[in-house]
């Protein structure tokens, strides 16, 4: 049974994710607005690389790369993931991967447009896939020094 619950937490991610996009893009294509002024804007922004922008122009790079990565992270949570936690995490990380592809695939691009402007060495706008792809990672990482040392872990069933 606990194998639905990662499946619906990725796929709540992705659907929230491409809604918060098609907004932006409807609404706020090429714009900006400042939703608590000086603290935090939504920036339209098309990123064509990957985190920050880097490597841009590198479009199939990343689709290969995305499909390995949630693949290999999907392999791991059916298989080896046994805290909720983990589960939680992992699938946070497969749903902003499939989020943040989808873009890929349709636009050639990924919108982003979270823009938090109160911190002055920030200069990087993000979305609710990247979010989540951090927020998976930080818990996973909590998740696996909370249980270091735990034993000797073998290959669990699915069930």
């Amino acid at each position: 049974m606990w194998i639905w619950i990662p499946i619906l937490i990725a796929l709540g991610v992705v659907a929230v994710d491409q809604i918060s996009k098609a907004l932006i893009t409807a609404y706020l294509y090429g714009d900006a607005i400042a939703l608590i002024p000086r603290v935090l804007n939504f920036t339209y922004v098309e990123n064509e690389g990957m985190a920050f922008g880097l490597l841009a122009n590198h479009r199939w790079v990343f689709l290969v790369l995305s499909v390995v990565g949630i693949g290999a992270v999907g392999y791991y949570l059916f298989r080896f993931a046994e805290t909720r936690l983990s589960r939680i995490a992992l699938a946070l990380v497969i749903g902003g991967g499939v989020g943040n592809m989808i873009d890929r695939i349709a636009r050639g691009f990924v919108v982003d447009f979270i823009d938090f402007c109160f911190i002055p060495v920030w200069v990087w706008v993000f979305n609710i896939a990247d979010a989540a792809v951090c927020v998976g990672a930080i818990l996973f990482a909590i998740d696996l020094i909370l249980h270091i040392g735990d034993g000797d872990k073998t290959p669990k069933e699915i069930a």
